[in-house]
């Protein structure tokens, strides 16, 4: 059967596939919405507390930060290729760079797993056990450590929704259901996953580099 059809209420494929991507564009940008104030905040902390966020970012795992880079920076070109994969009907590389990519995102969370684990034990978390060495610097570490948990912590979520909507593509591919992982989807998981990724490359210097290059 052609993988061509569409849906009654549109005039063609292409037109779907138009109002499909347009769609996940839409949502994408309400996004962001969750995001914004998280970056706003801290704009703000940077700019009033500058050197107490650069005294707090030295402190993060930058090496840990750096890896999880290159883990999504790959993720990222496979996706590519899974997606170029399916629109040429190969099917078996397409779910293998599916399988591949939603274990890179695993990877990353196990990674950053990790990494709060490190900041749990150095008492880093904000709250009332907050502590941090440099005193003078304690209160914007405490803001900078909250934005720090938030958006990493969004960010975490959303690449979990990725990586569930990664395998249920797969696992439709490998079982032959072409038409419900049709080329269109997969398109449209491959935009919500770059996004994902673009958000974490502006999280990555904002959070892990300031203040290390005159640290």
């Amino acid at each position: 059967m052609s993988e061509a059809m569409h849906a009654a209420q549109f005039d063609s494929a292409a037109q779907q596939e138009e109002a499909a991507t347009l769609g996940i564009w839409v949502f994408l940008a309400t996004e962001l919405m969750f995001f914004g104030p998280l970056f706003f905040g801290y704009y703000y902390g940077r700019s009033h507390f500058p050197d107490g966020f650069a005294a707090a970012s030295r402190h993060t795992e930058v090496m840990l930060g750096t890896i999880n880079t290159a883990v999504l920076l790959t993720s990222s070109m496979l996706m590519a290729i899974a997606g170029e994969a399916r629109k040429a009907n190969a099917t078996r590389l397409a779910t293998r760079m599916l399988l591949l990519v939603a274990a890179l995102g695993i990877a990353f969370l196990v990674i950053k797993g990790i990494e709060y684990r490190h900041e749990w034990q150095e008492r880093l978390f904000p709250g009332a056990g907050f502590f941090f060495p440099e005193h003078q610097h304690a209160a914007a570490a405490r803001m900078f450590y909250f934005l720090y948990f938030g958006m990493t912590g969004l960010h975490a979520l959303h690449l979990t929704i990725g990586i569930v909507m990664v395998l249920v593509f797969a696992l439709g591919l490998s079982r032959g259901a072409r038409r419900f992982a049709n080329a269109e989807r997969i398109e449209v998981a491959a935009l919500y996953w770059h996004f994902v990724d673009a958000v974490w490359i502006f999280l990555y210097p904002i959070l892990y580099l300031v203040g290390r290059s005159s640290g």
